[in-house]
């Protein structure tokens, strides 16, 4: 289950039960931080938590503060400088070296655009998005107002505050194009106003072909990180919703149907069946497309034997190697057991998405969070 759905799911029962709350964002950050720009938390007016905005140094003050914003009713923007290693208020210390801004909401429950209602929206419809949050504006008494927001999908449809649709969903269009979230300061007609600009991004999609047992802790890992699994095998008895209560789909289809299938150009492919044919018929029609990852479990030898099977030249069969095909599939991680492995496979999905090499992070150039680069999507 993804943040936003344990996000959503706590704030339908704070509804049902007329428990006032507020949101917590990270709005922004210079320097270092344990969270990024986007981060949330809910927060009751009884100070119950859900989700986080920091590694915990935080969370303590910023829930006082959010449960004075829902009793004044007004929003507020809270920053945390975590550099200042002499002040002891929120245990920072010498920790994170950096300044976190944090927006504090009160939620109208009756409100339909209110953020969570905006992030709902998202969640139903999973494409890239973009939401843009008002955090800061002039002291002129003009009509911008911190919390306005404008959520725009990568199809155009557009919702939010229409004082400032027009230019928050142009700023919002270049940043969905980029791929990255930002921080801007925007000219609007209602004054100046800085925003963050976050792009959204679906949960990831994996398809593993083979229910074998190895499989399930596979699934269930991926699962717990948000991700939306298919499960694909021909053999009915294993192929079954409760072996693989957390995937989203389990389809039983047989080999010979395999090469009829249109397979999910975006999803990330892993292939487990422990069957040459079914492996060799998913690979057959896998490779074509633009899938960005294909995993295959096995030896060296046993993908070189499918590829000369699919009749690739050598200049093929090296790109493939090269470029599509992970296999020994996982990254090094001495894995041997079925849970090892699962972690080897879905450590090696997670760099690849994020374009990362995931070679230890003391090894990495710069900060942690630096030099990011779009998401795969």
């Amino acid at each position: 289950m993804t943040e936003l759905q344990r996000l959503l799911l706590a704030y339908d029962r704070h509804r049902e039960a007329r428990r006032p709350c507020a949101l917590a964002t990270v709005v922004e950050v210079l320097g270092s931080a344990y969270r990024r720009p986007g981060a949330r938390m809910l927060v009751t007016e009884d100070g119950e938590l859900t989700g986080a905005i920091s590694g915990g140094c935080l969370e303590g003050d910023a829930r006082q503060r959010a449960r004075q914003a829902i009793f004044r009713g007004q929003p507020a923007l809270v920053t945390y400088d975590t550099r200042d290693e002499d002040d002891p208020r929120h245990g920072l210390g010498p920790g994170c070296q950096g300044v976190v801004r944090i927006l504090l909401e009160p939620l109208d429950f009756a409100a339909a655009d209110n953020p969570v209602e905006l992030l709902r929206g998202f969640a139903r419809h999973p494409e890239p998005a973009v939401l843009a949050t008002v955090f800061e504006t002039d002291a002129s008494g003009l009509r911008a107002t911190v919390g306005q927001r404008v959520l725009l999908s990568a199809t155009g449809a557009l919702r939010g505050t229409p004082l400032l649709a027009g230019p928050l969903a142009a700023a919002a269009r270049a940043t969905l194009a980029q791929g990255l979230s930002q921080v801007l300061d925007i000219e609007t007609d209602a004054g100046p106003v800085r925003a963050l600009l976050e792009v959204l991004v679906p949960p990831l999609r994996m398809v593993v072909y083979g229910a074998g047992n190895d499989a399930q802790p596979l699934v269930h890992l991926a699962a717990s990180l948000g991700w939306h699994i298919t499960v694909v095998d021909g053999r009915p008895n294993l192929t079954t919703a409760a072996r693989f209560p957390e995937a989203a789909e389990v389809r039983i289809v047989p080999v010979r149907e395999l090469e009829t299938q249109v397979p999910d150009a975006g999803a990330y492919h892993v292939l487990l069946s422990h069957n040459y044919a079914y492996d060799l018929a998913a690979l057959q029609t896998l490779l074509p497309t633009a899938a960005p990852y294909i995993g295959l479990l096995g030896p060296r030898a046993k993908a070189g034997r499918l590829l000369e099977e699919l009749e690739l030249s050598e200049s093929e069969t090296a790109d493939v190697l090269q470029h599509r095909l992970h296999s020994p599939i996982g990254l090094d991680l001495g894995s041997e057991t079925p849970e090892e492995i699962a972690l080897a496979i879905v450590a090696e999905v997670q760099a690849r998405r994020h374009q990362r090499n995931g070679r230890p992070l003391r090894e990495r150039a710069g900060t942690v969070h630096s030099a990011p680069v779009p998401l795969v999507v």
